[in-house]
């Protein structure tokens, strides 16, 4: 039976700064999964839309995620490293996939619910819509997998389902144009246009918490910059948030079940644990009862070793802008020519002339 090329597919909003907690919950797992993958990383800025319309400088803030990706390792010769906006597949594949879609499985979003909050009536179209662009973000390559946080999961499935009904409400000229592949959803055999795309989760994706209140998650949009540490963060900047971090008045325990009821405590374990690539389980039998006062020093000195030569690729980026300019043009020039392919075919299945 054929299969889909395998293909990874993943992006990152412009939005802010970016901080610890978005390069150790995503851009890390980019790095590795472009070792064994073909992949596509995208800067979503029309996304960005979704969260502000209006941005002080946006052309800065896609530079500086494209920026974030190279100094931390992923090859835009390799692969595929542009922005969204780029590749005008995205927006048009998002309409078709807008009339794909039923309004009963956007109201059914979470993330939706959170973001409109009470007043849902003043909320954009774009944020109710936005996992319809996210789908299309994915399908315009026929992406095979996307690595995803437990935020975006909800997401992913409501891809799926796009990819199905499209699948099924045009199988007889899916199957007429050879467009299709072959594929099994379930026990049911389906002649497929749209892969049924799936999650990438490699254990269990660090979840970093503010450094002021470890009941919720680092935030690029927190008023308080103690509050996380940015990739664009200096060596001393990072020690002062570390040292000021919240915590208890207890020492570390020896035993992960002794982090239970202690947040600040168990995030900070957590952010050492994820950067030396170790379980909290060793970093406690490391540190079990110490205080904060000999921790904190210890991941401040683990935080800057892993994060300055990246802080430092970045900034020799960011003081040259034709070269990011340039990778961005030659990956939305690759992302295109993929896009419009699959574009063609989706046109002649619904039957568009061109």
């Amino acid at each position: 039976m054929a299969e889909f090329p395998p293909l990874v597919f993943s992006g990152v909003q412009p939005t802010g700064n970016l901080h610890l907690g978005n390069y150790l919950g995503a851009i890390r797992k980019f790095v590795a999964l472009q070792e064994k993958n073909d992949c596509i990383y995208c800067v979503v800025d029309l996304h960005s839309l979704t969260a502000q319309l209006v941005h002080d400088d946006l052309p800065g803030q896609i530079r500086s995620i494209a920026a974030a990706f190279i100094a931390s390792g992923i090859d835009p010769k390799a692969h595929i490293v542009f922005n969204q906006s780029a590749v005008p597949a995205h927006a048009e594949l998002a309409w078709i996939f807008n009339c794909v879609a039923r309004i009963g499985w956007m109201n059914r979003m979470t993330q939706f619910k959170d973001k409109a909050g009470k007043d849902r009536e003043n909320a954009s179209l774009g944020l109710l819509a936005y996992p319809s662009l996210m789908a299309a973000d994915i399908l315009a390559y026929r992406a095979t997998h996307v690595p995803v946080g437990d935020d975006q999961k909800q997401h992913l499935e409501l891809a799926r389902d796009i990819a199905m009904k499209f699948n099924l409400d045009f199988a007889e000229r899916i199957r007429a144009h050879g467009k299709g592949v072959d594929i099994t959803v379930g026990e049911e055999p389906v002649h497929a246009f749209f892969p049924m795309v799936e999650p990438l989760i490699d254990g269990p994706a660090p979840r970093v918490m503010s450094l002021r209140d470890g009941t919720k998650k680092m935030s690029k949009s927190d008023a308080s910059d103690l509050s996380r540490i940015n990739l664009m963060d200096d060596a001393e900047t990072i020690s002062r948030k570390i040292r000021k971090a919240k915590t208890d008045p207890d020492g570390l325990p020896s035993e992960v079940d002794g982090l239970k009821g202690r947040p600040e405590a168990d995030n900070l374990v957590g952010i050492y644990a994820a950067l030396a690539d170790l379980s909290k389980a060793d970093v406690l039998t490391q540190f079990g009862g110490q205080q904060f006062s000999v921790f904190k020093p210890a991941l401040v000195d683990l935080a800057v070793a892993h994060l300055a030569p990246i802080t430092d690729e970045m900034r020799r980026l960011m003081d040259d802008t034709s070269h990011i300019d340039a990778i961005l043009r030659d990956g939305g020039e690759r992302a295109g020519a993929r896009a419009d392919a699959v574009m063609k075919d989706v046109k002649d299945i619904i039957g568009f002339l061109r």
